[in-house]
């Protein structure tokens, strides 16, 4: 039986990519792990992955919880590093 931690491994996303995704979808993490798997490998799932992740960046902040903006602050510059369609951000 594979682990959150093994599909992790298998994700090209990171743990707090998955949590925002989670959060903002209110699902599991392991479901939200499958629906980011599936997502960045569509042709707009990674723009959809970025929306989501801004989404609760905003929601985080209009609710005063500027630590958990700060957390998918870092979380977002880090899907945006680590996926090449968004080299327009970077520069």
């Amino acid at each position: 039986m594979l682990t959150f931690e093994d599909c992790l491994g298998l994700c090209e996303l990171d743990e707090d990519e998955i949590m925002a995704i989670a959060e903002h979808e209110h699902v599991p993490e392991i479901v939200a792990l499958e629906m980011a798997q599936y997502l960045v490998h569509l042709p707009e799932g990674t723009v959809a992955i970025k929306r989501m992740i801004v989404e609760d960046i905003q929601h985080a902040r209009e609710h005063n919880n500027l630590a958990h903006a700060e957390t998918l602050q870092r979380a977002l510059k880090h899907f945006i590093a680590t996926h090449p369609e968004f080299d327009a951000y970077r520069r």
